[in-house]
């Protein structure tokens, strides 16, 4: 994702307005690969704007979605979570405990589907979902919290 500033510049050269709490969502996007939810987004700027709308962040991570800064991914997590790294093609983790999503940059050559399978389909490009346990639940699934020592 650009930075808060190129992002700034980026608005004003679309014609969208630039306001400190939209500047403020940006600098809580730029380098979080949390993956982080719109609600996340929001209690994080609020911290810094406390009056800041939770409208007005779904408004602004719209916005960057249809500049293609962010994608706004369903990973069946239970809430639309915002990827900043929409530059580059990667897969994703995600923890079926906690939630946790994380990018996975591997390239996976032997990925196909056949022709008779894709039923009509021109396939452009594919993102994989890898579920599974974190390493901390999956530390907590091996220690019980009654036995887990930190």
């Amino acid at each position: 994702m650009r930075s808060p500033d190129e992002l700034s510049a980026l608005f004003r050269a679309q014609g969208r307005k630039i306001t400190p709490q939209r500047q403020c969502i940006f600098r809580v996007l730029h380098g979080n690969v949390a993956h982080p939810t719109a609600e996340a987004v929001y209690e994080a700027a609020a911290v810094e704007m406390p009056t800041m709308s939770l409208k007005t962040v779904y408004q602004t991570l719209h916005d960057l979605a249809d500049l293609g800064e962010v994608e706004l991914l369903d990973l069946g997590t239970g809430a639309t979570r915002v990827d900043p790294n929409s530059h580059e093609a990667h897969h994703h983790l995600v923890c079926e405990r906690c939630g946790k999503v994380r990018d996975l940059t591997v390239e996976l050559p032997d990925l196909d589907v056949p022709e008779r399978a894709r039923q009509g389909f021109v396939i452009g490009r594919a993102e994989v979902v890898f579920r599974g346990r974190c390493d901390e639940c999956a530390d907590d699934a091996m220690f019980p919290r009654s036995t887990h020592r930190h």
